[in-house]
């Protein structure tokens, strides 16, 4: 997420653009986020960059927070969900096991197809929750809070999630 998700334009008079200023869009915020099918609850993790090391420590909070479950995770082709530290943190907790023992299995949606992901709806959704109340924030903090009290532990439910 960017500062500049929250902020941008207005229209006012027919055909006139009104700008509104963004103080600055450099400020950012990466969101780990998956949907827990049963229950359709969104389970949101700030962190600083969306990187390997980053991937491996969701999903060990994941696997902490359902100790004793076998977890499944579908997801698209970000590239620190195939990189090598992934992987091998994957090989690692998998090693020896047959595939239905596999504590954490990991599956890829069809590349490019934002389409099949349903969390791709969850950030639309938070992101124009964020817009609608924009007004309200005067820090990038302020967003984030809006953003993580808008989507953490809410229950999402569409129709490609029984696809």
């Amino acid at each position: 997420m960017l500062w500049g998700d929250a902020c941008g334009y207005v229209w006012g008079r027919k055909g006139e653009q009104i700008p509104i200023p963004v103080l600055n869009q450099k400020e950012r915020q990466t969101y780990y986020g998956v949907i827990h099918y049963f229950t359709k609850e969104f389970i949101l993790k700030p962190y600083d960059k969306g990187d390997g090391l980053n991937t491996v420590d969701f999903i060990q909070c994941l696997r902490d927070q359902f100790r004793g479950s076998r977890l499944l995770f579908i997801w698209d082709g970000a590239s620190y969900h195939k990189c090598t530290k992934t992987q091998d943190y994957l090989n690692e907790i998998n090693k020896g096991l047959e595939q239905e023992q596999w504590p954490v299995e990991c599956l890829l949606f069809a590349p490019n197809a934002p389409d099949q992901n349903p969390v791709e709806d969850v950030w639309l959704q938070i992101k124009n929750h964020i817009r609608k109340n924009f007004m309200e924030c005067d820090t990038f903090s302020q967003v984030k809070s809006l953003f993580e009290s808008f989507g953490s532990g809410k229950a999402f439910d569409f129709s490609k999630m029984n696809m």
